[in-house]
């Protein structure tokens, strides 16, 4: 099967382990394409909502194609989250091409990408964690709801909405937070130089200029796996925004279950999490 070769992969807000997590079109995606550098960039795997009681099977095999790609040579960062804050007392593992880092500086023919998930600037994250827990809990039961609607909405032959999405769009505050957001991030940049500010964390795809009186930066965000389903690709010395809605992929590239890739997988997972129990002093039981 023929994968699109791109430089530079950039997903971020899977939430895996959550209810609103699109793992199966996540996976045809991945199939689909042939990455040299893998950025996973917050959120990949939701701790605060994980249950030992919702893990499909599609959730694990999205877990096994990264490491599959490890296994191959392909360099794989992840870059913590809030989600996923707990690796962060992990910051600086590293084996072979895989790393777990707090943010990644880039540099693209000459120019620097300042990379990070972003929930540095949430001021609910800072200051009222409860609130932003509880309100992920909402977040994901919405999503629940909507796919629910949507389903009987497709028996009456309507189109799909997004509960979440007209939200957010028609809540001044949500909207105030979104383009202070994008703002705090490109006056950082700015002021750092950087020719890219690359982030994730508000499930808001975008790639655009911003432009202040001290420069200007190329503020990009890769969305998420939830209600967007959208990452950020780099070749052709630019970047593209990919949305898994406009496209059209090939059933024969969602061919996740061939025996061989599976036991390689499985093998390379089990050393995976063997090697960081062992450098992070984890216990077995993990």
């Amino acid at each position: 099967m023929k994968k699109r070769a791109v430089d530079i992969v950039v997903i971020s807000d899977v939430h895996l382990g959550t209810y609103g997590c699109r793992a199966k079109e996540l996976l045809q995606y991945l199939k689909s394409i042939k990455p040299e550098k893998v950025i996973l960039n917050g959120d990949i795997i939701d701790i605060w909502q994980f249950s030992k009681r919702y893990w499909p099977k599609s959730h694990m095999k999205v877990i096994k194609i990264i490491t599959s790609w490890i296994s191959k040579g392909v360099e794989v960062r992840y870059i913590t989250g809030n989600h996923d804050e707990m690796l962060r007392k992990f910051v600086g593992f590293q084996l072979g091409t895989f790393s777990i880092s707090n943010k990644e500086l880039l540099d693209l023919n000459g120019k620097k990408a300042w990379v990070f998930h972003g929930d540095v600037f949430d001021v609910t994250m800072q200051h009222s964690k409860y609130i932003a827990k509880l309100g992920a809990v909402g977040y994901d039961s919405l999503i629940l709801l909507n796919s629910a609607i949507n389903f009987f909405a497709s028996k009456f032959g309507k189109g799909p909405i997004s509960m979440s999405k007209k939200i957010k769009n028609s809540v001044k505050s949500a909207v105030k937070f979104i383009n202070n957001f994008e703002k705090i991030a490109a006056d950082i940049a700015i002021e750092n130089q950087y020719d890219y500010v690359i982030c994730g964390h508000i499930h808001q795809p975008e790639i655009k200029d911003i432009e202040t009186e001290k420069g200007n930066v190329t503020y990009l965000n890769s969305g998420d796996w939830v209600e967007n389903l959208t990452a950020l690709e780099y070749y052709d010395n630019q970047w593209h925004l990919f949305s898994f809605k406009d496209h059209t992929i090939l059933e024969d590239e969602t061919d996740i279950d061939a025996e061989e890739d599976i036991l390689e997988t499985n093998v390379l997972f089990q050393n995976l999490i063997k090697e960081f129990q062992a450098e992070a002093k984890l216990p077995n039981k993990l």
